[in-house]
């Protein structure tokens, strides 16, 4: 038999004849062949295992509409915006109602100094929130500084905000909510608008929508009006890549993500990192569906640890797509959420943080609270279907008759419920096209063997005569396993 290792992510080329794999619901963790007793030994790449993306458990369902801001305090309390309510929701997760904001579909932006909560919703007005009262008020500004912000951000003391549409940026006096009227500066590299803010090892990243720059808290070197500005340009951290949708950014540790423009073109997913280099990160695959889409200025990017691995989740309301990068190991995937009828749309969680101990995720539709769960293997009690897609299968385009496909799987976790209750044990499905990727045949049903039958084989036999054929293997059992490839055995004709 012949081993076919799965070596990438997601791999959907503009043209199927090139690449036509599949790799939804499941993320790759790249292992070494040194752990596995082959015979004989393999010389090519590592072993990539397939595990199942994390499920979601419902822990809150704050009314209100859909999920527009989630927010973790440094002082150990989850704050959410729903429509257009405000909650603080403790560890117990129920939750409570402090205000009302503007109405809108915008994401809102949070920080806190310790004290005070900072919300902003793209609007002129702005909100606090008292950590220790939990009073909710709106901000008031004497000196008409504060002109209201699709981010807020905080550094050493300082809260930082955009003024939107414009190039300008401004924060508050050190340690207050005060605003000083000469506490401004522009994006000063190249004039375009700026777009987003981010902050990442105590530097302010300014993202706009052709370029980008990195700015320093340097103590008032910089002089406005008078006025000593804390902050300054890093001298030479000036990136030729902007930003082509604001809300696309997110930070883990030194790195910024965030979906690009720049004076070329869009849509490559860029990583900035401590050293002010810009690394594209996306595929040309994943570029070429990201470019399909009839709008991509509404995507909404967060970070999430899982495991070890550090997942960059990157949804696209328009296109109704969710795409994950992980930083481990260097691979996409599609991360999805299927309806009532089994149709597959964007994942259910529009943003995410970590609280109180776990991974903790919003609804872009209902504003429902969920866990980010491993160990959930479904979507609240929706089944989630994992599909993965293989490699082409050819040699020299004559036809070949596959006579066997064995899928190379962890089995016999079963279902025990199910196990008992009707004796079934859970189902995997295998399509086969024969057209180089362009149409599949009928699912054909294989068992994941019953619990604790772990030697059980994952095999279909008889499956035909192609030239080209791609295999696709599909579940939604709701249950712990891997998928490390498959062998197959087939046998070149002589034509």
């Amino acid at each position: 038999m012949v081993q076919i290792p799965l070596l990438s992510g997601a791999y959907e080329t503009r043209s199927i004849i090139a690449g036509a794999q599949r790799c939804v619901n499941l993320f790759g963790e790249v292992e070494h062949y040194e752990t596995f007793a082959y015979f004989p030994q393999p010389t090519g790449p590592s072993v990539t295992t397939h595990y199942p993306t994390p499920g979601l458990t419902s822990l809150a369902t704050p009314s209100g509409g859909a999920l527009r801001g989630l927010y973790f305090a440094s002082n150990d309390m989850l704050f959410a915006v729903v429509g257009a309510n405000v909650f603080y929701i403790p560890a117990s997760f129920s939750p409570q109602s402090l205000g009302v904001i503007a109405a809108g579909t915008s994401i809102c932006s949070m920080a806190d100094n310790g004290s005070v909560l900072v919300l902003v919703d793209g609007t002129a007005a702005g909100y606090t929130i008292d950590l220790a009262t939990l009073a909710f008020a709106a901000i008031s500004d004497p000196t008409g500084t504060f002109v209201g912000a699709d981010f807020v951000r905080y550094l050493n003391t300082y809260f930082i905000f955009n003024k939107p549409g414009t190039p300008q940026w401004y924060s508050t006096e050190s340690g207050t909510l005060t605003f000083n009227a000469l506490y401004f500066a522009n994006k000063a590299g190249y004039a375009d608008p700026l777009a987003a803010i981010a902050v990442a090892q105590q530097q302010i990243w300014l993202l706009g929508t052709q370029t980008s720059e990195v700015w320093y808290d340097s103590g008032g070197s910089l002089t406005t009006g008078g006025a000593q500005f804390p902050f300054t340009q890093v001298s030479g951290a000036f990136i030729n890549h902007g930003c082509a949708a604001k809300y696309s950014v997110a930070v883990y540790d030194s790195n910024v993500f965030w979906l690009s423009r720049d004076n070329a073109g869009q849509a490559i997913v860029m990583m900035g990192q401590g050293n002010y280099q810009a690394q594209r990160i996306s595929t040309h695959a994943i570029e070429y569906q990201i470019q399909t889409y009839a709008q991509i200025s509404d995507a909404v990017g967060y970070v999430y640890q899982n495991q070890g691995h550090v997942f960059y989740v990157l949804s696209f309301p328009t296109g109704d797509v969710t795409w994950v990068y992980d930083m481990a190991s260097k691979l996409w995937h599609e991360w999805a959420s299927a309806d009532v009828n089994g149709e597959l749309h964007r994942h259910r969680c529009a943003l995410g943080t970590y609280a109180y101990g776990q991974i903790v995720g919003g609804d872009w539709q209902g504003g429902n609270i969920y866990r980010i769960d491993p160990k959930a293997y479904t979507d609240n009690g929706t089944p989630i279907q994992r599909i993965r897609s293989f490699p082409h299968m050819l040699q020299d385009l004559k036809r070949v008759r596959f006579t066997r496909f064995v899928a190379d799987m962890a089995v016999g976790a079963g279902n025990p419920a199910a196990d008992t209750a009707t004796g079934a044990a859970p189902s995997i499905f295998l399509r086969v096209s024969r057209d180089r990727g362009a149409s599949f045949g009928d699912p054909i049903q294989q068992t994941l063997g019953p619990l604790g039958e772990y030697r059980t084989l994952v095999q279909w036999r008889r499956l035909g005569v192609a030239r080209d054929a791609v295999f696709e293997v599909f579940w939604s059992a709701p249950l712990e396993t891997a998928l490390n490839g498959a062998f197959i055995d087939a046998e070149p004709l002589a034509s």
